[in-house]
């Protein structure tokens, strides 16, 4: 503590009403704009690329695209090559489950290999779904649409597969590219290669 006197104290001070309504004026803006920032955390963004078709493979974006989105996230399932049949309305009823170099299924690949096994295993992982109640996959489809998350189909794999646009489900945002997909990704707080 200094023992200079020179140094006014608050109480000494005299301050003009003016300065002192500016300085109010100035603390409302900070706290204004700190409340503003604070806002900025809710608004999070989220981008999963979807390149598998296979029907567990079906299930991730979907679930973590629709959970983002019922927490008000802004999302986008951008969906290439394999991916793209997720969003194709008679594929993605018939998708499958690969017994092939899947580490969880029970079986070894010599077994996992001999035809059929793929149906088969299919047909387990949708009774499965069934008894449990889980959503299928087009029951997610709807719901991500419901909540407002863009499913978006890669415009260069539609022509490579030659799908037609009216293929997939409506809802769905057509001949978008790879550009739009980086952008979104860009300006995301979670991007997901799935």
């Amino acid at each position: 503590m200094s023992t200079d006197d020179t140094t006014p104290s608050i109480d000494d001070a005299e301050f003009d009403a003016a300065e002192l309504r500016a300085l109010r004026e100035r603390v409302a803006e900070l706290e204004e704009s700190v409340a503003e920032s604070g806002d900025d955390d809710d608004d999070k963004k989220m981008t999963i690329i979807a390149t598998q078709g296979s029907f567990d493979m079906a299930y991730p974006p979907l679930i973590l695209a629709s959970t983002a989105a019922a927490f008000d996230w802004d999302v986008v399932v951008f969906h290439t090559f394999w991916g793209l049949d997720i969003l194709h309305e008679e594929k993605s009823t018939e998708l499958k489950l690969s017994a092939v170099g899947n580490p969880n299924m029970p079986v070894p690949n010599a077994v996992a290999a001999i035809p059929g096994m793929d149906a088969m295993a299919t047909r387990m992982m949708r009774k499965k779904i069934d008894e449990n109640g889980t959503a299928t996959i087009e029951e997610l489809i709807e719901l991500s649409l419901e909540q407002g998350v863009d499913l978006q189909a890669c415009q260069m794999t539609i022509e490579l597969m030659d799908y037609d646009e009216d293929d997939f489900y409506d809802g769905v945002t057509t001949g978008v590219g790879a550009a739009t997909a980086l952008q979104h990704m860009a300006e995301s707080d979670v991007q997901l290669l799935v």
